[in-house]
């Protein structure tokens, strides 16, 4: 979605690490169909890199917002205020938000010697 009001009323949708989607030019709201898939998280978590990975590939800024398990405040769920602010039905399932547009910083990569290479494991953990 590209409507500045609503991009304004999801980057409310909880209260820390949302507010960014206010100012993208793009945001993607990730979910499925829960009535029709038990693996909807597997799914959307891939459907939410391609988007991202798509997006890198042609020069945009991307940033995933994780909405599943998070709250909109002690009583209401992140996704349930995003079901009502898009009307959708409580069947369907919000993963995330991919917000997009063009980057606001350009950061360098890490170099190689910061690398936390004692991390990655090998045939055995």
């Amino acid at each position: 979605m590209n409507d500045r009001a609503l991009l304004a009323k999801l980057a409310l949708c909880k209260p820390h690490g949302a507010k960014f989607l206010e100012r993208a030019a793009l945001g993607i709201v990730i979910c499925a169909d829960g009535q029709e898939s038990n693996v909807w998280i597997e799914d959307c978590a891939i459907a939410s890199i391609l988007v991202q990975m798509v997006a890198q590939s042609i020069g945009l800024g991307n940033c995933w917002m994780q909405v599943r398990n998070r709250m909109f405040n002690e009583q209401v769920t992140s996704e349930d205020y995003i079901r009502d602010v898009l009307s959708m039905p409580g069947h369907i399932k919000v993963e995330c938000i991919v917000a997009i547009g063009y980057p606001a910083e350009t950061r360098e990569p890490l170099a190689r010697e910061e690398l936390k290479d004692d991390k990655i494991r090998i045939n055995s953990f």
